[in-house]
């Protein structure tokens, strides 16, 4: 059990192997003023400033519009469901898997939610409730059903979510004729457009997703088993932990979320969007890798994910309020991605070096 407890570190995100060799001023610090060093050095902190670069910028060009409470309330609103989604996606990648079916995993959730919804002919919170489970519901299926191909029928986690991708999105078509469903109850409608402390409670529950996922990722055995696989899964497996059940698990909690962000989606946008959701998956790896999570696994944290999320999140916004065209947004987020993973790749160079 040497390596599971040698594995804590990884948690900070730091090092591919969990751990990184000291040199000889740092091994002179207090472990306080080592973690320190850390921190300042991580992904997350330089993201953290590349953020805060990105508002300075969009505040110096658009004063009057970009440094708004009304504006801040719609960047955290777009970015909470791709929040919701990340949260489970940074659970696959840290254990060296990868998920390209998210968005389409979405759009189905919605649709088993509002077909489930209007099936009931109620208009009341207990209609809603069941929405929920049932959109939450066909993202576990799907979930599952990546996790069987990855762990059973052994294809490789691109090209199984890659094909699910599409087939989630064709049956989500099949079930609505390629129409987006619009009959959503007013409970739902009015819950979406409910604040509290200033905030949609849309926003409140990507937070309790976030707050959840970050403290089992870091401080659960789960979280440990996630990232002692990401890092090594032969030592994983050596060390008694059942790598096929565990992926299983990921790829269902991914599923799952993305099930919960297909509701969310239908209760902030009133429909189902069937053709909104197609850069889901880009813009969720991005603000994740962005985060500091490897492609490679072993390292991540969600708090880096929510600095990477907000990077296009605020991106995206500032252009909007500059009337710069949609096309360039997604030029963007495509340069932005080819460069994260480029430094990913510079940062396990150099710890192979050392």
């Amino acid at each position: 059990m040497t390596m599971l407890n040698g594995e804590r570190s990884g948690e900070t995100g730091h090092g591919e192997h969990g751990t990184e060799p000291l040199d000889a001023v740092a091994a002179t610090m207090s472990p306080r003023a080592r973690a320190t060093r850390r921190a300042l050095s991580s992904s997350p902190f330089y993201m953290a400033l590349v953020l805060l670069g990105l508002v300075v910028v969009f505040v110096t060009l658009a004063p009057g519009t970009f440094p708004t409470t009304a504006n801040a309330r719609n960047i955290v609103n777009d970015a909470a469901t791709l929040l919701v989604m990340a949260v489970g996606m940074t659970f696959v990648m840290v254990a060296a898997g990868f998920d390209l079916s998210i968005g389409s995993v979405l759009v189905f959730g919605g649709i088993c939610g509002s077909k489930t919804m209007t099936w009931l002919g109620t208009d009341d919170y207990w209609t809603i409730l069941a929405g929920l489970v049932a959109s939450m519901a066909g993202g576990l299926a799907w979930g599952l059903f990546n996790g069987f191909c990855v762990t059973r029928l052994r294809v490789p986690a691109l090209i199984a979510t890659l094909g699910s991708m599409g087939a989630a999105l064709g049956v989500a078509q099949l079930m609505t004729n390629g129409n987006d469903v619009r009959d959503v109850p007013l409970t739902l409608i009015r819950f979406s457009t409910g604040s509290f402390l200033g905030f949609g409670y849309l926003v409140w529950l990507a937070l309790a997703v976030v707050i959840v996922g970050g403290l089992v990722l870091a401080l659960t055995r789960f979280g440990r088993h996630t990232y002692v696989i990401g890092s090594n899964e032969e030592a994983a497996r050596r060390a008694g932990i059942d790598v096929r059940r565990h992926m299983l698990k990921l790829y269902a909690l991914s599923g799952l979320l993305a099930g919960l962000a297909g509701m969310m989606s239908l209760a902030r946008f009133a429909t189902t969007t069937i053709g909104g959701h197609t850069q889901d998956a880009l813009e969720v790896i991005t603000g994740v890798v962005l985060g500091g999570t490897s492609l490679f696994g072993g390292a991540g944290t969600i708090v880096g994910t929510v600095i990477g999320i907000f990077v296009p999140a605020v991106l995206q916004n500032g252009f909007v309020v500059k009337n710069v065209q949609p096309f360039w947004q997604e030029v963007a987020i495509g340069f932005i991605l080819i460069a994260a993973v480029y430094i990913d790749q510079l940062k396990r160079r150099t710890r192979d070096r050392t």
